[in-house]
């Protein structure tokens, strides 16, 4: 659960920023007053996004301030979706995709090397504070696995070495191309198909 459940130093005040202000008037502009409420999870995106991709107990406070409603109902929202994180995750959080696809082309190697090059346990950050990792269900890619996400980016198609040249641009601030990490366009075969003429 993204982080879920793990002690952080909760900051005592929250405050959206001028740009964060704007969206949330436009955000809302979507809405019929009487149920400006259904724009708790862009507001909550908004919030982990400002906030070093975690959200703290204060911004959901200052959610339920904008929202109307008792903060409990933004919590029960956020603590439902694994995609908010309600402890710091570091710079980069990523995601390893275990179900089936992937485990069967091989995700427990993609897990072994975030355990060797993030932290040896899921939700926890990197020594450098920079990273953490976690399991998690299907991503939606499955014709491309294994795959993990970064952040908002996919990385697919990995193996081995394709998996270590990630975890080694995180600690360098320099991550390859997102999407296939064999350079496969779409969701084409991994062999291209050809006519054979008779």
């Amino acid at each position: 659960m993204s982080g879920k459940h793990v002690e952080a130093n909760q900051p005592d005040k929250f405050e959206f920023n001028n740009e964060s202000l704007k969206k949330i008037e436009t955000i809302l502009k979507k809405y019929p007053t009487e149920r400006k409420k259904s724009a708790v999870m862009p507001l909550l995106d908004l919030a982990q996004r400002q906030h070093d991709n975690w959200i703290p107990l204060a911004a959901i406070k200052k959610i339920g301030e904008i929202l109307e409603v008792p903060y409990i109902k933004v919590y029960e929202v956020a603590t439902f979706y694994t995609m908010y994180n309600l402890a710091p995750t570091g710079k980069y959080f990523v995601q390893v995709c275990t179900t089936s696809p992937c485990a069967i082309r091989g995700s427990d190697k993609i897990v072994n090397l975030c355990k060797k090059y993030i932290s040896e346990k899921e939700s926890h950050l990197s020594k450098d504070g920079k990273s953490s990792w976690l399991e998690v269900e299907c991503l939606g890619a499955c014709v491309s696995a294994p795959m993990m996400q970064i952040n908002d980016d996919f990385y697919e198609d990995l193996d081995e070495q394709s998996a270590v040249k990630i975890f080694e641009g995180i600690k360098n601030d320099t991550l390859p191309k997102p999407g296939s990490q064999k350079g496969r366009k779409g969701f084409e075969p991994n062999k291209r198909l050809t006519l054979v003429k008779n």
